[in-house]
């Protein structure tokens, strides 16, 4: 049998066209690069509907046309169980600690699979559970790739000693579980993974005094980044680690015991449904398998009520309860957390698994489909119910993988466009929009009916937390009985303030529509914040928010209808109150945190700029435009700094994002004052201006409460110095009146708050004369007149916004003031008398301060600044990086011994990170911290508790302060 028939005989009818003509050109880009039997019939048919519909599909097939003729001639289960093989493969054939060769040979596989799976899946070849369990197993092997290439790279570097070099993960203490899709097995096209990573200490397998939670921490973390890393090959998997234990404050690797006791004390019933799919796929399967046995009593209690699975179902009633969500729309509809949507049929399935499951095993599966079955056959639903729901999660499956076929995109929400709408109507098998749009309804109809017969016609369950009576003017024993049991210890005082919020003592809470709205919500709300680490410290945050806000009718109605945000802002309130502060003021930047975006962060400085502009719109006044830049870098920070909190974000990352959001909001207030400003004044004839960031935003290392060190200069035709416009001005005059307009729209308070403080001192001339500073008399005075601490200063500094071509002359000029010949001895002279000045004049606030005490971040700066100084001349590379990157670069050409700066580019990352965990988590000085805020702070560090945050902190500076000194010569005051 030819080729041609064997693929007409096997192949289905591919998807219709919706632009022939388009595809056949396109076709024909590649058709010579494929056999004579590909570009014909079935085949052609097939890929002509990849060139019409999938920019995604398609470009894998241009960037390798062999590779698709190859899927194409072979058997496609022999195909899968190829790639499937290379994949679980690829992390040990690179040599060890070859993570690029590692993340290339992934991300190569990745793409066939893709491919594969694509053309069995549009072909007809495979149906859909065979589609999603392709998807399952070959995530399983990237997971697996990826812990032996960690682990042995671990093992290269002598801090882990594996039991067989050849299988590492054997016997590792390592234990990684797949949850959600992953976990049963019906993982779709484009999805996220969730994975959990435990470990066994017992398992002895590391270095000897090596700590075993930051180790496997920082693998897990190296695991991910080696998944999801984009590069110009595209990526393999996007990793979610948010379903382990309180993602917001635990580390991303936890020891099997505690998460034993996690899930046994403070477990949540959506953790119980989550763990129905959980299963090991990497690391030591047997551990993994153990743990899952021993957690079988917390999953599947043999006593269950009803009442107990409300939180698990609630966000999804509390949506549909409002207005607007009673008609399903097929535009821009969501397949699956719409109405009779995915969502539905998994929630129908699990939770009935939880009520049953503890006393009938038969119930406990992990794939919706067979679970269907399994409760038929238990009498627990009808065969009519079994079919439909079989068919409508067919259904929706299969057009949720074409929606992520389309660009590769976790999405599940349909075109809002009549075109685009009519166009993947056909790309899922329709002839046009109409039969699919019938088709759609009337499965999910189907679902709506069967869901709510089990969750949408009782009552609402929230208040089976217990009594939760706050009328009148004494109080409820049942009340303070619930409230005790919630966690909270002054039960009298939380009704007393609850109780005088629905006596509106509170302006906010005081409308009747926001009491309404607060009754509804208190039960939900009260036991977000018995979750966090100090419920009655949370609830007198939010009272004292109440006290603040003028209205908080937004908040609460958001907090109602989203249970995700409810957690987050209980968490907030409990250990970050300059987010919750935040919150409490402007409730929608809480919208950021729902956004499929929120778990994949802009960390590109371009990007955050096209989002801070999208942001800003197009205002229709200078007050708009003042008003909207501070919503704008309001809700960029927030999200910043709730990625951070949820480990979204390292403290790194969330350095660069806030830089490059104050970088856009000093570049369009540029842009704003200088249209005002020159339309009055004239443009100044070859005038050019350009603004230079010092200090933490010049490294890019900024955190949401850093002030803005600015310095801006100017550059004009000296022959020509007046502007022309109806009201002249001299250019100096001019560029310094408009600096001073830029300071008070970056400064002054509006109605929507602050934006930035902005500290001008670094000047040339310091806190004297002008404002702005000509450029000529800038490059001059850095060549002839700054003092060795201005260019310590200057180490840091960048442009950030204004005239491209005055911007790189100031740059050549930076790099010329540092590449100057200087004499070590002396420069190290002068950084030491610096620093010993610093002491004096400032001190330091203590063992909690990273900043400006002995061995601090202060120390670590002024160390790379003086190497910068002092070896520049020999070394131009030292000039443009940030502190770890010069001392990292320092270690590499021997100017710090290497493994001493090794260590102290650790130790800037360590006490870096701590300080925007710091800024994040407390007000004020931190050694006034309360005990909850610092158990919390010592989690984020992955530390027990503060003690042991405290004396790692002593011993990092110790170590720093020593290597300060055996830098620059002794005479620093020493760390106590």
């Amino acid at each position: 049998m030819s080729r041609e028939a064997a693929l007409r005989r096997h192949l289905g009818a591919a998807p219709p066209l919706s632009d022939p003509g388009q595809a056949e050109a396109r076709f024909a880009e590649i058709a010579p690069d494929l056999p004579a039997a590909l570009r014909k019939g079935a085949a052609k048919d097939l890929l002509l509907a990849l060139a019409d519909h999938s920019p995604f599909l398609w470009g894998l097939c241009l960037r390798d046309p062999a590779r698709l003729a190859r899927l194409l001639d072979a058997d496609p289960e022999a195909a899968d169980a190829r790639i499937v093989a290379a994949q679980a493969a690829a992390g040990r054939a690179a040599p060890a600690g070859d993570l690029d060769a590692v993340g290339r040979a992934l991300r190569a596989n990745r793409a066939e699979h893709a491919l594969l799976v694509a053309l069995a899946d549009l072909g007809g070849l495979w149906p859909q559970a065979r589609v999603t369990r392709a998807l399952s197993d070959f995530a399983d092997a990237s997971v697996q790739a990826a812990a032996d290439a960690l682990l042995r790279q671990a093992a290269a570097a002598g801090r882990f000693r594996p039991l067989d070099p050849e299988a590492p993960q054997a016997g590792s203490g390592l234990v990684v579980l797949g949850l959600g899709k992953l976990g049963g097995r019906e993982l779709n096209y484009s999805s996220d993974i969730d994975l959990i990573v435990f470990f066994d200490p017992e398992a002895r397998r590391l270095k000897e005094g090596l700590e075993p939670t930051p180790f496997f921490s920082r693998l897990a973390q190296g695991m991910a980044k080696l998944l999801q890393e984009r590069t110009g090959e595209g990526y393999v998997h996007r990793v979610d680690y948010r379903l382990r234990p309180d993602p917001g404050s635990t580390p991303t690797a936890m020891s099997l015991a505690s998460a034993y006791v996690y899930y046994e004390t403070t477990g949540q019933n959506w953790e119980r449904a989550a763990f129905i799919k959980a299963r090991p796929v990497a690391g030591d399967r047997d551990a993994g398998e153990a743990f899952l046995k021993e957690l079988r009593p917390f999953v599947w209690r043999k006593y269950f009520d009803f009442a107990a699975i409300a939180d698990v179902h609630a966000m999804k009633r509390q949506i549909h309860a409002v207005r607007g969500h009673e008609t399903l729309a097929v535009a821009g509809h969501d397949i699956k957390l719409g109405r009779g949507g995915i969502r539905e049929i998994e929630f129908f399935v699990q939770t009935q698994q939880l009520v049953f499951g503890g006393r009938r095993p038969e119930l406990r599966g992990r794939s919706t489909v067979a679970m269907l079955g399994a409760l038929h056959a238990d009498g627990w639903i009808s065969a009519e119910a079994r079919d439909e729901l079989r068919a409508a999660y067919d259904f929706l499956r299969t057009i949720e993988h074409r929606l992520q076929m389309l660009r590769d995109e976790q999405t599940q929400r349909l075109p809002i466009e009549p075109e685009a709408l009519e166009a993947f109507a056909r790309f899922s098998g329709f002839a046009d929009r109409a039969g699919f749009e019938a088709a759609l309804l009337a499965h999910a109809e189907r679902v709506q009916a069967h869901y709510a017969l089990l969750f949408e016609g009782g009552d609402d369950l929230s208040s089976e937390l217990g009594n939760l009576v706050f009328s009148g003017a004494g109080d409820d024993p049942g009340t303070l009985a619930t409230l005790r049991h919630l966690g909270f210890r002054a039960a009298e005082t939380v009704a007393e303030t609850v109780r005088g919020w629905h006596f509106g003592r509170r302006a906010a809470v005081r409308s009747p529509r926001a009491r309404e709205v607060l009754t509804e919500l208190t039960p939900a709300l009260l036991k977000a914040l018995a979750g966090t680490p100090d419920p009655d410290a949370a609830l007198a945050a939010l009272d004292r928010a109440f006290g603040r806000m003028p209205a908080a009718v937004e908040l609460l109605t958001i907090l109602r209808e989203h249970e995700r945000l409810r957690l987050l802002f209980a968490d907030l309130l409990g250990s970050a109150p300059r987010l919750a502060e935040t919150v409490a003021f402007s409730p929608h930047v809480l919208d950021a945190v729902i956004d499929p975006g929120f778990v994949e962060p802009a960390t590109d400085a371009a990007e955050i700029a096209a989002q801070y502009r999208a942001l800003l719109g197009r205002p229709g006044s200078f007050e708009e435009f003042l008003d909207r830049s501070r919503d704008a870098a309001r809700q960029l920070r927030f999200s910043a700094g709730a990625r951070l909190l949820s480990g979204i974000l390292t403290p790194e990352s969330a350095g660069r994002a806030h830089a490059a959001i104050a970088d856009t909001a000093v570049a369009t207030a540029l842009e704003a004052v200088s249209a005002a400003f020159f339309a009055e004044h004239g443009a100044v004839p070859k005038g050019r201006l350009a603004i230079l960031g010092y200090g933490r935003l010049g490294a890019r290392q900024l955190t949401a409460e850093s002030d803005l060190d600015l310095v801006v200069l100017y550059d004009f035709d000296p022959e020509d110095r007046m502007s022309a416009g109806p009201r002249p001005l001299d250019a100096a005059v001019a560029y310094n009146r408009l600096t001073q307009r830029l300071v008070a729209a970056l400064t002054a308070p509006t109605r929507r708050g602050r934006l930035y403080e902005i500290d001008l001192r670094l000047r040339p001339g310091g806190g004297q004369g002008s404002v702005a500073t000509q450029f000529r008399a800038f490059r001059a005075y850095q060549e002839g007149e700054a003092e060795l601490w201005e260019h310590m200063a200057l180490t840091r500094a960048r442009v950030i916004a204004g005239d491209a071509g005055l911007a790189a002359e100031a740059e050549a000029a930076i790099r010329a003031a540092l590449a100057r010949p200087r004499e070590a001895a002396e420069v190290a002279r002068a950084v030491r008398g610096m620093r010993a000045l610093v002491e004096t004049q400032k001190g330091d606030k203590g063992p909690l301060d990273l900043k400006m005490a002995p061995g601090g971040l202060l120390d670590l700066d002024f160390l790379a600044q003086a190497l910068v100084l002092a070896h520049a001349a020999r070394d131009p590379d030292l000039i443009g990086r940030d502190t770890g990157g010069v001392l990292a670069r320092a270690g590499e050409t021997g100017l710090l011994d290497r493994a001493e700066a090794e260590h102290l580019v650790a130790a800037h990352r360590w006490l870096d990170g701590i300080h925007h965990w710091q800024r994040l988590m407390v007000e004020g000085d931190p050694d006034t911290a309360s005990p909850v805020a610092l158990a919390r702070l010592a989690r984020a560090a992955s530390l027990p508790d503060a003690r042991a945050l405290t004396a790692q902190i002593e011993a990092e500076r110790r170590f720093v302060r020593d290597a300060f000194d055996r830098a620059l010569g002794r005479g620093a005051k020493p760390v106590p």
